[in-house]
Formats: structure tokens, C-alpha cells, sequence
């Protein structure tokens, strides 16, 4: 019921992640990044304190290598393809780069956690070093860091959610309480 009922500002996620589907090239360059950040993130999570996080993290960390290496696989073969597919992935980096500073910006709640949560700004150079050595492979330029989109953690989002959201939402809205 929390999906059916919530407003955009009861959302929690990454303005990554609420971008729409494009073409392949920027389907992908969003799954590179993101996908960068949250196998670091795991792998950081690993060392948690809570064994039972810890473990949870040991299982996340390997499904986020494999996305991580599908989305590097595809970004080479755009990137080193023809001009047009070059110009495609390129084109979905620079579209996606603005969302990418959030990636590393604690949660509300993050300083509560103490020592068992994970050090997201201390991510970055981990995830810097992957994002190069794949855009480098891939003969892509990795885009200029300049203003960065903020606020998806405290709820704060672009109109693409709403969208989303309202046809998400809209049989339960028109149905309330309805049952399937």
C-alpha cells in the first residue's frame, strides 16, 4: 500500500533513477553509473559492524559487479562501435552527469547509523577510478563535473516521478481499497 499512497515527496530515491528510458545509449550509461556507485557502495558495506548487514552486503556486492560488468561490456561496445551508437552513449553520459554528485551525498538519516553505515563521499574515488578506466576502454569522454542535482533522499524530485507515479497510482486511486 506504501507505493499506492505515497505523494513524490514521500519517495526516498536517487533523481538518477527516476530519469526516463531513452534510447539503449543512455538506458545504459544510467545502469554504468549507477551501477559503479552501488558496487562500491556493498563492498564498502561489507565491513559493516551488523554481521547481518554485512552479510546481506556480501550477496548485494556480487549481483552489483555483474550489473556493473554488463553495463561496462555494453559501454565499450557503443562507445568503440560506429559514430552513431559513439554518439548515443556519449550523449547519455552528458544527459545523466548532472545526477551522478547525489550518488555520494549522505542520506537523513545516514549519521544515525553510526558505525554501521557506510562513508558514501568516501565512495567517490573508487567509483572515479572505475567510470575512467571503462570510459577510457570505451574511448568516451567522461563529462566535466559542474552543477549537480540534489534532494532526492530528503524527497525532493524532477516531474519525471510524478509521472510515473500517477499511472503507477491510478487504478488505486480510482478503486480505493480494491483488491487483486
Amino acid at each position: 500500500m506504501l507505493a499506492f499512497h505515497r505523494d513524490e515527496r514521500g519517495y526516498r530515491n536517487l533523481q538518477l533513477v527516476e530519469q526516463p528510458n531513452g534510447d539503449f545509449g543512455q538506458t545504459i550509461a544510467r545502469q554504468l553509473v549507477y551501477t559503479a556507485a552501488s558496487k562500491a557502495f556493498w563492498l564498502a558495506l561489507m565491513a559493516s559492524s551488523d554481521a547481518r548487514l554485512a552479510a546481506v552486503a556480501g550477496k548485494a556486492a556480487k549481483e552489483s559487479a555483474y550489473h556493473f560488468r554488463h553495463a561496462a561490456a555494453w559501454t565499450v561496445r557503443l562507445g568503440d562501435g560506429t559514430a552513431e551508437s559513439a554518439g548515443r552513449m556519449q550523449a547519455g553520459l552528458d544527459g545523466l552527469w548532472e545526477y551522478t554528485g547525489e550518488l555520494f551525498e549522505p542520506g537523513p538519516d545516514d549519521a544515525k547509523l553510526g558505525q554501521i553505515a557506510v562513508d558514501r563521499a568516501g565512495l567517490k574515488p573508487a567509483w572515479d577510478q572505475e567510470i575512467d578506466e571503462v570510459l577510457a576502454r570505451a574511448q568516451l569522454t567522461r563529462p566535466a563535473d559542474s552543477w549537480m542535482a540534489r534532494g532526492g533522499r530528503e524527497g525532493l524530485h524532477g516531474e519525471h516521478l510524478g509521472h510515473v507515479l500517477a499511472e503507477m497510482q491510478s487504478l488505486q486511486r480510482s478503486y480505493p481499497g480494491l483488491k487483486w
